[in-house]
């Protein structure tokens, strides 16, 4: 049994998933039950479904999640353009991938469908699936086109500690804003120095310092100075070597009687990191083949960089990341052309067709 993924997705735009995705969750579990097949969720809250096929064959699985960014906003529709939060992302994708399952009739292999709870925030929902699949279709708003890598994220927090004095005496301290002064000018030349080559389709790596704060009164020589760095990686980069580069290339550019350190972002789950697929593996071919555009890379961090560890693994889905007015996902004004849902989901059925007829 198939389901109108329009239809899924006006329902799936009313529930609120900005907080807790309990509701959303259950209303894909009950949708898979009214299309007669079982679903489970997982210790993780991953709601997982499978399909197999009578001989062997590749496994194929198809990824998206059900949380979105708050506030919630509620869906109003115009014509073909539905509006609201997660109308794109990625709640959009979501239809395309949940129709395509339910219509694929597998003759060989294993088809699995795979809703993580926790993209926006932890990602402890991907880091804990465990599938040994073949290849992955990961659903995020990329207007229909095949997207074959995608940057990473890492984030960190760079210290400097001097010692404090009276301002009128500034000699008697080591300022630590000026040891600060110093790390920030040395973001400029660590990819020149230390950082990878630019990659054939992401390009460059970036790193920006996004926030900074230091110093405890207007009268003293700072003791403290700490910014954060935002960086935005390119294979073969890791964050254990993208860390511990940093830190000996701050630790030269900084006087040697400021302390300085470079601390990543607390997490339970590890960073995104940036990915690539060869553009002729078998799920790129298939979804190319069944219409979708052409390879291209991703704009953002995702939850595909879990999987491209282990697999070919690709990014598709309805929608756009941002339009020629602006952000889209993420945005107020978040919306999704229903077309590009229809032709999304006919576009994975085929290529699961491909892949596992």
């Amino acid at each position: 049994m198939s389901v109108d993924p329009v239809r899924f997705l006006e329902r799936a735009v009313e529930v609120p998933s900005h907080e807790d995705v309990d509701a959303m969750r259950a209303l894909l579990v009950e949708e898979l039950a009214d299309a007669g097949v079982e679903a489970r969720v997982d210790d993780a809250g991953n709601t997982l479904a499978r399909k197999s096929g009578a001989r062997e064959g590749p496994h194929v699985v198809l990824n998206t999640h059900v949380d979105t960014v708050p506030p919630h906003v509620r869906p109003t529709r115009d014509g073909d353009v539905l509006r609201g939060r997660g109308s794109c992302d990625a709640k959009g994708p979501l239809a395309v991938l949940l129709s395509a399952f339910l219509d694929a009739d597998p003759a060989r292999g294993t088809l699995t469908l795979a809703v993580t709870p926790d993209e926006e925030t932890d990602s402890t929902g991907a880091h804990h699936l465990a599938l040994d699949a073949d290849c992955y279709v990961v659903g995020e708003p990329t207007e229909l086109d095949v997207c074959t890598s995608a940057r990473g994220r890492f984030q960190g927090t760079v210290t400097c500690a001097g010692t404090a004095a009276h301002a009128a005496e500034p000699d008697s301290g080591v300022s630590a804003i000026q040891g600060a002064a110093a790390a920030l000018r040395a973001l400029e030349t660590f990819d020149a120095e230390r950082g990878p080559d630019g990659h054939p389709s992401l390009g460059a790596p970036t790193l920006t310092a996004t926030t900074i704060e230091g110093g405890a009164a207007t009268n003293q020589i700072p003791a403290d100075c700490s910014f954060v760095i935002d960086r935005r990686s390119v294979p073969p980069e890791t964050a254990d070597g993208f860390f511990a580069g940093l830190r000996e290339h701050l630790r030269a550019a900084v006087p040697a009687d400021v302390d300085v350190a470079v601390d990543p972002q607390a997490r339970t789950t590890p960073f995104l990191e940036a990915f690539a697929t060869p553009r002729d593996a078998d799920v790129v071919r298939a979804l190319c083949g069944a219409g979708a555009g052409d390879p291209r890379p991703f704009g953002a961090a995702t939850e595909a960089s879990y999987f491209a560890r282990d697999a070919p693994t690709v990014v598709f889905g309805p929608g756009s990341l941002a339009d020629e007015e602006g952000a889209v996902a993420h945005a107020e004004r978040e919306y999704v052309d229903l077309r590009e849902v229809e032709t999304g989901a006919r576009i994975v059925t085929d290529a699961l067709g491909a892949l596992l007829g």
